[in-house]
Formats: structure tokens, C-alpha cells, sequence
């Protein structure tokens, strides 16, 4: 069975009714199953007062528009609270310049370069990337403050990767 096959094969039972298809030819044995979405409805956590209303809402028969006002007060009150946050466009990402491993402090008993809510100058060390027993210090590019610190100490970082994001002063 080549991979054409294969892929011929996993076509025709995805767009089938087949939840469960298993197949073994040729030393190759194939077994496929899909299953239904899930739908997960979560109601807010404050909904307490819904419920009541929800209930003399059924006797009148207008279930939906008690919910649906709800969401739509829950969904303002989100988006205000998110305009007051700071605005991506505000904050400088630090990517990783390299491929290697991320060291928060300069040693094990050391206190961390960096954490939320540092104040940090243009040079100053946010971090060290080892790379090939090379140990690589990450400066500041901005003066500014750590809003978020994306990597923990001893993870491993890909080329780009996001380390740090930095609200500019």
C-alpha cells in the first residue's frame, strides 16, 4: 500500500458516516476512528441570577434572550476591561537570537536576571542562551519593564522564539 493509497483511504472515511475503520494488508495494518465533536457550553461564573431568571423566562418561553443578554453584557464588560491592558503595539518582544537552552540567573544560586515587573536599560542582561557550551548573554535592546517572561530557566529555545515581552517607557 503506497502513500497515495493511504491517502485515498483516509479521504474516503473522513467523508464517509464510518467512525471506526480498520484495515491489514501487506504487513501494514491501518486503523482510523473519528469521533464526534464535542460542544462544551460554559456558562459565566457569576451566572447565579440567570438561573432564576432563566426559570421565569421558560414560563414565558424566552430562554434564549435572557442568555443572550447575559453573553452580550459578559462580552462588554470584557472588552472594556481588555482596553484597559497595554496595547501589543506598546510592547517590545525579545526573540531568541539562537538555538539553545535559556538560564534565567547566572548560576544556581544566583537570584533570576529578570522577572515581571523588573525595570530594565538598554544593555542590561535579561538572560544567557547556551548554545554548543557557549554561554550567550541576551541584552536589553529597550529601556523599559518585563510585562512577561515567556520561557522558564532551563527550557530550550528555537531561533525567534519569543523570550520576553518589555513595555517600552
Amino acid at each position: 500500500m503506497d502513500y497515495k493509497n493511504i491517502q485515498e483511504l483516509i479521504k474516503a472515511v473522513s467523508d464517509s458516516e464510518v467512525t471506526c475503520f480498520e484495515i491489514e494488508t501487506e504487513g501494514i495494518r491501518i486503523k482510523m476512528e473519528k469521533k464526534k465533536q464535542q460542544v462544551v457550553e460554559r456558562m459565566p461564573e457569576n451566572s447565579g441570577y440567570v438561573e432564576a431568571d432563566t426559570q421565569k423566562s421558560r414560563a414565558k418561553g424566552n430562554t434564549n434572550d435572557v442568555y443572550v443578554e447575559k453573553l452580550q453584557s459578559d462580552i462588554a464588560s470584557t472588552i472594556k476591561n481588555e482596553s484597559k491592558a497595554i496595547p501589543e503595539e506598546k510592547l517590545f518582544v525579545v526573540k531568541s537570537p539562537i538555538v539553545g537552552t535559556m538560564y534565567s540567573a547566572p548560576s544556581v544560586d544566583s537570584k533570576n536576571f529578570v522577572k515581571v515587573g523588573s525595570k530594565v536599560k538598554k544593555g542590561d542582561t535579561l538572560c544567557i542562551l547556551e548554545a554548543m557550551k557557549l554561554m550567550n548573554e541576551i541584552e536589553s535592546e529597550v529601556d523599559g519593564e518585563i510585562m512577561e517572561v515567556l520561557v522558564a530557566n532551563e527550557d530550550m529555545v528555537e531561533y525567534g522564539q519569543p523570550l520576553f515581552k518589555i513595555s517600552e517607557n
